[in-house]
């Protein structure tokens, strides 16, 4: 037993020794892997150029110039074009990370994601519905109906699993997921139901790529919402650690404790709810970044929260950079919905984890 508990001891100090480390690594990798993105694509930007546009376009013009840029369509693609798309990346990837993270020690289950509860079933249904049926139509939210119906599904679904889970006697994990998979099933019938009564071809084409997901709609004035509900739920949770450590030890344990999980449940399920219906707008369905992240970083620097959840959140953004490159250069000229570049490496990662023996859920 001491030699035990004396092996643990080792291995903690470590990891606090080497999370430093792993939080710098992090910043510098996705530093230069915004710039390596900004640079390739379908059309190759030279290094002086992008950083050219970059100084003149976030300076006003006061530094730099663009007088020596050879085309103008060079500026309009790194501007107007990739630099959104790689900055919606950063914080999808990090929004969608630390979603799993939070979902995984409310659920006490080391398949959890930001999915699990029902929440993409819900979005999915509200974004079917607002592109097969016309939501919106010469409305205010005419401009916006898919990312609104997508929202409204989100956070509808978040509430029905809240209500049916807090039936009957105090909430559990337990009677989350379960919760979650009839909610999950539900809005899946009625997708189904919809996709099947509607006659729109083209509509039925743009649901099917907007559930693989995409970054292809990223511009300046859709990073407001998105950025500023990813900073701030984040922060949030990051302050959280505390009582996700508690999480882990389970409701009895808790109670010894003085602590109550059954609001702090309600509170983190909404505003995962809420982040993960914002990005989910946005982005479509992307899959297994907030299932796999959580359980490399875990192997990395422990599963104490307050170590765990700066590293989730920034190697969520370097993961979902990398994924969007590419979605975008693997095959010539054509893009890839970036689902499909998530599950192609995620998957296989999380076999890994499944098999690799000693690895357990929060240790």
């Amino acid at each position: 037993m001491q030699a035990i508990k004396a092996s643990d001891v080792r291995t903690r100090t470590k990891r606090q020794h080497v999370f430093p480390l792993i939080l710098l690594l992090l910043v510098v990798l996705i530093f230069f892997s915004i710039v390596y993105s900004l640079i390739n694509g379908q059309a190759n930007i030279s290094m002086e150029d992008v950083f050219q546009i970059l100084l003149t376009k976030l300076s006003g013009g006061k530094l730099g110039s663009l007088d020596g840029i050879t085309s103008n369509s060079a500026v309009n693609i790194i501007w107007f074009v990739r630099t959104p798309r790689v900055i919606l990346a950063v914080f999808v990837g990090m929004g969608l990370a630390i979603t799993g993270a939070v979902m995984q020690a409310v659920v006490q289950n080391p398949l959890a994601d930001p999915y699990i509860l029902g929440i993409s079933s819900g979005a999915s249904l509200g974004a079917t519905f607002a592109i097969l049926v016309g939501f919106g139509t010469g409305s205010i939210f005419s401009q916006f109906g898919l990312a609104f119906g997508a929202f409204v599904g989100a956070m509808a679904a978040a509430f029905g699993v809240l209500i049916l889970s807090g039936i009957g006697g105090r909430m559990t994990s337990v009677k989350l997921v379960l919760s979650g998979s009839v909610i999950g099933a539900l809005c899946s019938s009625v997708s189904s139901f919809i996709v099947y009564l509607a006659n729109n071809a083209e509509g039925m084409k743009t649901v099917t790529f907007w559930a693989m997901g995409s970054l292809a709609s990223a511009s300046w004035n859709k990073l407001t919402v998105l950025s500023i509900t990813v900073i701030v739920i984040t922060g949030f949770f990051l302050f959280q650690h505390r009582i996700l450590n508690v999480m882990l030890l389970g409701d009895e344990a808790a109670i010894t404790l003085g602590i109550s999980l059954s609001k702090y449940r309600q509170l983190y399920l909404l505003l995962a709810a809420l982040l993960t219906g914002v990005i989910v707008a946005y982005s479509g369905m992307i899959g297994f970044v907030g299932l796999i992240i959580p359980h490399i970083v875990r192997g990395l620097v422990g599963s104490d929260h307050k170590r765990l959840l700066p590293i989730v959140a920034l190697s969520g953004s370097l993961f979902m950079i990398w994924a969007d490159l590419l979605s975008r250069i693997i095959i010539p000229s054509v893009e890839l919905p970036i689902g499909i570049i998530t599950s192609v490496i995620g998957a296989p990662l999380f076999i890994y984890i499944i098999v690799k023996k000693g690895y357990n859920f929060g240790g």
